[in-house]
């Protein structure tokens, strides 16, 4: 029994220093600032952005293509609807950083995936009823 309550008085001991050398003073501590700048973007530049996307769109996705003249006009149409769905919400950060310095920022991405798959939604081919008996 006295085994087992030695290394217990001696863990309790140890807690009780490490817990009571903590530092109360909390102005030390730097915290980052979530706020950022609202900027507001005008229908120029959202205009500019849509145009720009759906040219850099339509490269991406015929860059390895058989047939560019076919894949290229299929290819607009969809660009297009994919960067006016992207535009509705565009924000200034954004839309500075694809103008201006040529990248893609991560909600963009995120953005261009949920335009992607509701724009391809709607030119999607639905799956046609089976022909049962000739009817």
């Amino acid at each position: 029994m006295t085994t087992l309550i030695k290394p217990l008085i001696i863990s309790a001991v140890l807690t009780m220093t490490l817990t009571a050398c903590s530092d109360d003073n909390d102005s030390k501590i730097s915290h980052p600032s979530f706020d950022h700048e609202h900027i507001n973007v005008t229908d120029l530049q959202k205009h500019k952005f849509e145009h720009d996307f759906a040219k850099t769109c339509v490269a991406r996705e015929t860059r390895n293509s058989v047939n560019k003249d076919i894949d290229t006009k299929r290819a607009e149409k969809d660009c297009l609807c994919i960067a006016t769905y992207m535009m509705k919400d565009l924000t200034g950060v954004e839309a500075e950083k694809f103008l201006t310095e040529k990248k893609n920022t991560q909600s963009l991405r995120i953005r261009f995936e949920n335009a992607a798959y509701n724009c391809l939604q709607k030119t999607a081919d639905k799956p046609k009823a089976p022909k049962i008996f000739g009817r």
